[in-house]
């Protein structure tokens, strides 16, 4: 049998046509005229080559074959109907899912904590993963539902995503205690005098703390450079190289904290999902929780 020719609507008639025992009272059920029942019983009769129903009387007698179909069939039937229920229903107290994240270090330090100790009480049955995964990949990951937000502060343009600003957040530097050349705290000399470790996922290339020197035709000295930032405080502990963190990540670590010699933008931190989920009842959950936990989250 070619599944590809199978019409739900038919197990549907078929069902009907079981519980009532008559094609008219079947229509009477369904809301459809008796000669449309009439038509999806001759296309089963066809695919399924058996006639399923005989006519005895006034009523319809199931055939053998049937009797043997009318279980699964029911089964499969409300499986359906509740799969669409819940689709336009979310209950967090009860549903059992698990969401995906790609994100960078703010949302897993110090947003992802909140977030789970929030979902404890009220969504006990729900998970959450964040892992990472290529920039070029996410859109595609998203499409086939195996990611389900990325979050980040660089901006990201595409149509077929949804976006939303969930934070904002200011850089600081951040040295270790005692550090010999800041007993007078930090000014712009010293700032571009000390190595610095250089926080990117890209090989090369100016990031926001570089285009705003490069405006003052100013360059720092980048001594390492590293893809994330939770490898910056036990680099800087060790060693006399100063780092530009964001506020919120900075604080959580026993180390010094300066702001910055120059004027900076916030940075801004925007939540992405892909557009078939933006009316998904689940999904709408977990963004306002994501809200919830993240809106403290100020550049001051």
């Amino acid at each position: 049998m070619n599944l590809n020719r199978i019409d739900l609507n038919l197990f549907a008639v078929f069902d009907a046509i079981y519980t009532a025992g008559s094609l008219t009272k079947a229509a009477d059920v369904l809301c459809i005229t008796q000669p449309a029942v009439s038509n999806s019983l001759a296309r089963l009769r066809e695919m399924l080559n058996d006639p399923l129903f005989v006519r005895t009387g006034h009523s319809m007698t199931p055939t053998p074959v049937a009797q043997n179909i009318i279980v699964p069939a029911r089964q499969a039937l409300a499986l359906l109907r509740k799969s669409v229920q819940e689709s336009h229903t979310f209950d967090p107290l009860t549903a059992e899912k698990a969401f995906n994240f790609a994100s960078r270090d703010l949302l897993e330090v110090s947003i992802m904590p909140r977030l789970v100790s929030r979902l404890q009480n009220l969504a006990p049955n729900i998970s959450l993963t964040n892992y990472e995964i290529p920039r070029s990949q996410i859109v595609s990951a998203m499409a086939s539902g195996t990611l389900d937000f990325f979050a980040d502060a660089s901006t990201f343009s595409d149509p077929h995503l949804c976006k939303e600003k969930i934070a904002q957040d200011r850089f600081v530097v951040l040295a270790r205690k005692n550090h010999p050349a800041l007993k007078n705290g930090l000014d712009l000399d010293t700032f571009l005098r000390l190595g610095h470790i250089n926080v990117s996922q890209r090989k090369s290339g100016a990031g926001p703390i570089d285009v705003a020197l490069d405006r003052m035709g100013k360059r720092r000295k980048e001594v390492m450079r590293s893809q994330h930032f939770l490898t910056v405080p036990s680099t800087i502990v060790k060693t006399d190289l100063i780092a530009c963190l964001p506020f919120h990540l900075a604080k959580h670590y026993d180390l010094a904290i300066y702001e910055l010699p120059f004027d900076l933008p916030t940075v801004e931190y925007f939540l992405y999902w892909h557009v078939s989920a933006d009316h998904d009842y689940a999904h709408m959950w977990m963004r306002e929780q994501i809200m919830e936990v993240s809106s403290h989250f100020k550049s001051h």
